[in-house]
């Protein structure tokens, strides 16, 4: 199927989080190579990450870009979106981009029935989504350590805390 990587995060079979995960791209400037653009981008999103991320110069990079027409020496044009990389793992330059407010109830109703299928109350349930808003999808992946401080400032932390500490939690959740 062909879309979006969408990652509902389940806690307490409740989805509390979702997010968008989108593949590493740069943005052409009309001088500087791609190779260039990437190691900016990737200098940037190491900084922002702690170091936890970054866009490796590979074979896969090179692949995405020859894919696409381009090499690493090749200068884009100005404004043009060159992706990098296909896969949209945070921890190789992907972004992330929350989506809880849009996302459809399908979606979410999936994510649950699926978190309660393996029986984990904390969980990452990925699926390819058309968009967000769609209640089209394909189940791609559950992740029993979805990351839970990728998606500040949603109450994911908070949740968590309330899953293992019930006595603690808010009295209004």
């Amino acid at each position: 199927m062909e879309g979006e990587d969408l990652r509902l995060v389940v806690i307490d079979y409740e989805v509390v989080v979702c997010a968008v995960r989108r593949p590493p791209r740069v943005i052409g400037d009309g001088r500087s190579t791609l190779r260039a653009l990437i190691e900016h981008q990737s200098r940037r999103r190491a900084a922002a990450t702690g170091g936890e991320s970054s866009i490796p110069i590979d074979a896969e990079t090179e692949r995405t870009l020859a894919e696409a027409g381009y090499g690493l020496d090749d200068v884009a044009g100005e404004g043009e979106e060159i992706l990098v990389r296909k896969a949209a793992n945070l921890h190789l330059g992907g972004t992330i981009h929350d989506v809880t407010d849009e996302v459809h109830p399908v979606l979410v109703e999936a994510a649950v029935a699926a978190a309660r299928a393996i029986d984990i109350p904390v969980t990452g349930i990925d699926l390819m989504v058309r968009a967000p808003d769609q209640p089209d999808y394909a189940f791609i992946e559950a992740n029993e350590r979805p990351g839970l401080a990728n998606h500040e400032p949603r109450p994911t932390a908070e949740r968590f805390i309330d899953l293992l500490f019930p006595l603690s939690a808010r009295a209004d959740a």
